[in-house]
C-alpha cells in the first residue's frame, strides 16, 4: 500500500469532516434523540397511567352499577308492599262500605216492613169494626171504642 497525497488528504479531510460533525452535528441530534426518547417514556407511563384509572375507572362504575340495581330492586320491593297495602286497604274500606250499605238496607226494610205491619193492623181493625157494625147492624165509633180498637190491633 502506497501512500501518497490523495490518501493522506483524504484521511485529513475525513478527520476534519468527523471532528466538525461531532462538535456541531453530533450534540443537536444527540439533544434531539434524548428529547424523543423522554416524550417517548413520558408518554408510554401515561398510558400505563390511564390503564390503570381506566380500571379503576371501570371497577367504580361496575360497584356504583350493582349499588344501583340494589337500590332499585329495593324500591321495586317497597312499591309492591305499598301497592298490596293499597289494595288490602282499598278491600277493607269496601268491605266496611258494603256492611254500612246492608245495614242501612236492613234498617230500611225492617222499617218498611214496621210500616207496611201498623197499616195492615190498621186495616184489619177497620175491617173488623166494619165487620162487627154489620154484624151488630149498627153503627160503632171508632172514637168511643178507641180502646176497644187498639186492644184488637195489638192483639194482632
Amino acid at each position: 500500500m502506497e501512500l501518497n497525497a490523495t490518501f493522506i488528504g483524504q484521511a485529513l479531510a475525513f478527520l476534519i469532516f468527523v471532528v466538525l460533525c461531532m462538535k456541531f452535528i453530533w450534540p443537536p441530534v444527540m439533544t434531539a434523540i434524548d428529547a424523543r426518547r423522554k416524550e417517548i417514556e413520558d408518554g408510554l407511563t401515561a398510558a400505563e397511567r390511564s390503564k390503570k384509572d381506566l380500571e379503576l375507572a371501570q371497577n367504580r362504575a361496575s360497584e356504583e352499577l350493582k349499588a344501583a340495581k340494589k337500590q332499585a330492586a329495593e324500591i321495586i320491593e317497597q312499591a309492591n308492599r305499598r301497592r298490596t297495602e293499597i289494595i288490602d286497604s282499598a278491600k277493607e274500606e269496601g268491605n266496611q262500605a258494603k256492611e254500612k250499605i246492608l245495614a242501612d238496607g236492613r234498617a230500611q226494610i225492617e222499617a218498611e216492613c214496621s210500616r207496611a205491619k201498623e197499616q195492615l193492623r190498621k186495616r184489619v181493625a177497620e175491617l173488623a169494626v166494619a165487620g162487627a157494625e154489620k154484624i151488630l147492624q149498627r153503627e160503632v165509633s171508632a172514637d168511643v171504642d178507641s180502646r176497644l180498637i187498639d186492644d184488637l190491633a195489638k192483639a194482632l
